[in-house]
C-alpha cells in the first residue's frame, strides 16, 4: 500500500554541510559551541569555492529529494566565495528538481566589507527576480549597524530575514540586540536559549538533532507562542527523521505530548514555502499520519512530482544521475578537506 502527501519542507538547512562529512579532526577537541564554530564550521566555510558550493548543493538537494523533501530553506555562508553563490545554489537545486529559498548569512567576522558584500549578494539575487531571503548569521557576529541595515533591506525588498538566534549561550543577548527589528516574516533558527517571555516576531526553526549534536541544549519549542517549523541545520534533508526526534524530545519533557505537536511543526514548513503543497510524494507506507510515522522505520518515497514533473521514480532521481552527483561531491569534499 502507498499514501501520498505534499512535498515536505526543510525549514533550516546548510547545504554546504554535505561536504563536511569525513573532514579532518579540528586542531583541538572543542569544549563548547563557540569552539565548535571556530574550529569546525568557520574553518570550513572560509575554504569553500563556487565549485564546492555547486556539488554540495547538488548532493544536499538529492538527499532531500530521496527523503520526500521537495523544498529547502537554505542559509549559506562562504566568505571567500560570496558573489554568485546564491545563483549556484539555486541552479544546483533546480537541476535536481528541488525548490530552494536561499539566503546569504551576513556577518562582521570578516570586517565591514564582508558584511557589505554578503548583503549585496542577497540584494542582487532577489532583485534579479529570484525567491530569496536576507540572511544574517547571528546577532553576536554582527554590529548593530549591520543588523539594522539587513532588516531595512529586507523590508524594502518585501522579504523576510533568516537568522540564527540564541543557539548557544554566546548569543544570549540576541533578544535585546534584535528588539524592534523583527517582523512576522523573519525566520529565527534554534532559539535554544531564548527566554519564554521574549518579544521577537517570526517563525522559530527547530533543529533538534543539530542542537543535541552541538551540545547547546533542547529548545523545547512548545513553550513559545511563535509558529514553529522543523529543520535539519545541515544534517541531511530528511524532515521525517527530524519529526521523529522532535516528537521524542518533546515527550521527554512533557509525557502528555503526542506526535501531533511535532507533526504540526513539520506542517508549518508549508507556510514558509507554500508551493511545496502543490508537489506530490507517494510513499512506501500507508497511512502517512503522525501516530504511524512516529513509530514506523524505513518509510521512503517511491515517486515525487514537483510542479507536475516527475523528479523521482521508483525511489531514484530522474533529472540527475545520483551516482555521478555523489562521486562529484566526494571529489569536492576531498578538495575542501585538503584546505583545512
Amino acid at each position: 500500500m502507498a499514501a501520498t502527501t505534499p512535498g515536505l519542507v526543510c525549514a533550516h538547512h546548510h547545504l554546504y554541510s554535505a561536504l563536511a562529512r569525513g573532514m579532518p579532526p579540528p586542531p583541538a577537541v572543542a569544549t563548547d559551541f563557540q569552539e565548535i564554530l571556530e574550529q569546525i564550521w568557520w574553518r570550513l566555510d572560509t575554504a569553500l569555492d563556487l565549485e564546492m558550493i555547486r556539488w554540495s548543493a547538488m548532493l544536499g538537494a538529492l538527499e532531500a529529494l530521496e527523503s520526500g523533501t521537495t523544498a529547502i530553506v537554505d542559509h549559506h555562508e562562504s566568505p571567500n566565495a560570496i558573489e554568485g553563490s546564491l545563483d549556484v545554489i539555486a541552479e544546483a537545486c533546480a537541476e535536481v528538481g528541488v525548490r530552494v529559498l536561499p539566503a546569504y548569512g551576513i556577518t562582521d567576522r570578516h570586517g565591514p566589507d564582508g558584511a557589505r558584500r554578503g548583503l549585496e549578494e542577497n540584494r542582487r539575487f532577489i532583485e534579479a527576480g529570484n525567491k530569496g531571503l536576507i540572511g544574517i548569521h547571528a546577532a553576536f557576529t554582527c554590529t548593530d549597524g549591520s543588523l539594522a541595515e539587513a532588516a531595512a533591506t529586507a523590508e524594502a525588498l518585501g522579504v523576510g530575514v533568516h537568522i540564527h538566534v540564541a543557539e548557544g549561550v554566546g548569543d544570549i543577548d540576541a533578544p535585546k540586540r534584535l528588539k524592534g527589528l523583527t517582523r512576522d516574516d523573519w525566520l529565527l533558527a534554534h532559539c535554544v536559549h531564548l527566554p519564554n517571555a521574549h518579544t521577537l516576531r517570526g517563525t522559530i526553526l527547530h533543529n533538534p538533532m543539530s542542537n543535541l549534536n552541538n551540545g547547546v541544549g533542547y529548545a523545547e519549542p512548545a513553550r513559545f507562542r511563535n509558529p514553529v517549523a522543523l529543520g535539519t541545520d545541515g544534517i541531511g534533508g530528511n524532515v521525517i527523521e527530524a519529526f521523529r526526534l522532535a516528537y521524542v524530545m518533546q515527550r521527554s519533557v512533557d509525557v502528555t505530548c503526542g506526535p501531533d505537536t511535532a507533526w504540526g511543526w513539520l506542517e508549518a514548513g508549508w507556510d514558509l514555502m507554500p508551493e511545496a503543497k502543490d508537489d506530490e510524494v507517494t510513499w512506501s507506507y500507508d497511512p502517512m499520519d503522525p501516530w504511524h510515522i512516529a513509530f514506523t522505520p524505513g518509510i521512503r518515497p517511491l515517486e515525487v512530482k514537483v510542479g507536475g514533473e516527475t523528479v523521482l521514480a521508483d525511489g531514484v532521481a530522474t533529472k540527475v544521475d545520483p551516482v555521478e552527483v555523489r562521486a562529484k561531491a566526494a571529489e569536492q569534499a576531498k578538495r575542501l578537506h585538503a584546505r583545512l
